[in-house]
């Protein structure tokens, strides 16, 4: 028998995912291609976001923008994209050709969205609870991250490190359903649990 907390949270995970909907109106095509090319649904797929992505970093390497400006045209950009592709988008794809299939795979993106959301704010909330019951570990944890993070910035030029991140990030999805995230760290955990029957040999 489900728990009145557990309804009150599906309940909420199905209000958020038909307010996301209603967001991505007009924009249903354009999220559905989004979500084939990321999860590469063919093979020259992964090539064209490697070389789409390099264009576009390549392009600000080129002209070398200040800060003021990279975020003045991306602000515009979004504004530009958020005005012309439900306008353009029905011409585009044909205002007919929306299915069920086509629906339900939209409604199974938006929830996989909210769901990242919740989890991303868990973290950050479990960060909070940490700081709270274990002050000393959350100021070594953190103090340890952060200085990682500054000397990896220091040793790798910025736009460059960017590149990486937003790299990996837009090649994760498909990464993750092709199975090679899951390969990796299986083999990780592989070599890590050879290196402790090793040591545990030794120390007998």
């Amino acid at each position: 028998m489900a728990e009145p907390g557990d309804n009150r949270s599906v309940n909420q995970l199905a209000a958020e995912t038909a307010s996301l909907e209603e967001h991505f109106q007009g924009w249903g095509e354009v999220v559905l291609l989004a979500d084939r090319a990321l999860r590469w649904e063919k093979p020259w797929f992964p090539a064209a976001i490697m070389g789409a992505v390099s264009f576009i970093f390549l392009m600000i390497y080129y002209l070398d923008p200040s800060v003021l400006s990279g975020v003045s045209c991306f602000i515009m950009c979004l504004c530009l994209a958020d005005y012309l592709v439900p306008t353009l988008a029905p011409r585009i794809f044909g205002s007919n050709t929306w299915t069920t299939e086509q629906q339900q795979r939209l409604h199974e993106i938006c929830s996989n969205l909210v769901k990242t959301r919740r989890r991303i704010i868990g973290w950050w909330r479990r960060l909070f609870v940490l700081k709270e019951e274990k002050p000393k570990m959350y100021f070594m944890s953190m103090i340890t991250a952060l200085a990682m993070v500054a000397w990896i910035g220091q040793q790798v030029h910025n736009l460059f490190l960017t590149y990486i991140i937003v790299s990996f990030v837009l090649l994760l999805p498909g990464l993750n359903k092709h199975g090679v995230i899951t390969k990796f760290v299986g083999m990780g955990k592989r070599e890590i649990n050879k290196l402790l029957k090793q040591k545990e040999k030794k120390n007998e």
